[in-house]
């Protein structure tokens, strides 16, 4: 008899150390809460960033570059810029999704409203205004992303790129953000425009280390 044959070989303990094969989804409340957290953390750095009169990527960077053109509210835009995207992830993502991400967008203005009441017009440092501004928005889309949902809009893109041709969402989220920071340049002085590059990298370098199917698995 060959011991080495599969079907004999001897059945270790699991190893502690080993990640589990097994899936553990998130409850509702889990899920209610980290769609609260992940919006209240990325509204809040995105009036760090409107403070600052600097942009980002995504629907929320357009949304950021149109009320620096135009005297419209931020809260209003945000919705606005989405409704596009909405209807994509509903075509590719399901109602599931494409309802959180609903929802998740409403709490991101609503937030936003709120964030410019309780802190209004901040006297910030342009560096630390833009750089917090953009961690604050990364850390908030990579827990949406984590609770099955988004902010819509380029994260919606991203999501199916990752899903659907292997491509790293947050890769491709940095390319179609870097092409909106250079739109910038229309409304937003050239020095507030590089930073906002730097910022949209710091963004995108979360997303990318952090949301890892492979790794990451509830």
């Amino acid at each position: 008899m060959n011991d080495s044959h599969p079907e004999h070989a001897p059945v270790d303990a699991e190893d502690p150390t080993e990640p589990s094969a097994v899936t553990l989804p998130h409850t509702p409340a889990e899920d209610v809460l980290g769609v609260l957290t992940g919006t209240w953390l990325a509204s809040l750095g995105l009036h760090l960033l409107y403070e600052a009169h600097a942009v980002t990527g995504g629907t929320a960077g357009l949304s950021l570059l149109i009320t620096y053109a135009v005297a419209l509210p931020l809260p209003a835009v945000l919705l606005l810029a989405n409704v596009p995207f909405f209807a994509l992830a509903l075509w590719k993502k399901g109602w599931r999704f494409t309802v959180r991400s609903v929802i998740a967008v409403a709490l991101m203005s609503l937030f936003t409203a709120v964030h410019a009441e309780m802190i209004p017009s901040p006297d910030l440092a342009p560096v630390y205004g833009i750089a917090t501004g953009n961690l604050l928005a990364g850390v908030g889309i990579l827990i949406l992303f984590r609770h099955g949902s988004s902010l819509g809009g380029f994260s919606v893109l991203a999501l199916i790129a990752q899903e659907q041709a292997g491509l790293r969402a947050g890769y491709v989220q940095m390319a179609l953000d870097l092409l909106v920071v250079l739109a910038a340049l229309l409304v937003v002085p050239w020095d507030n425009v590089l930073l906002s590059a730097l910022g949209a990298v710091i963004l995108n370098v979360v997303l990318a280390f952090n949301h890892r199917p492979e790794r990451y698995r509830a």
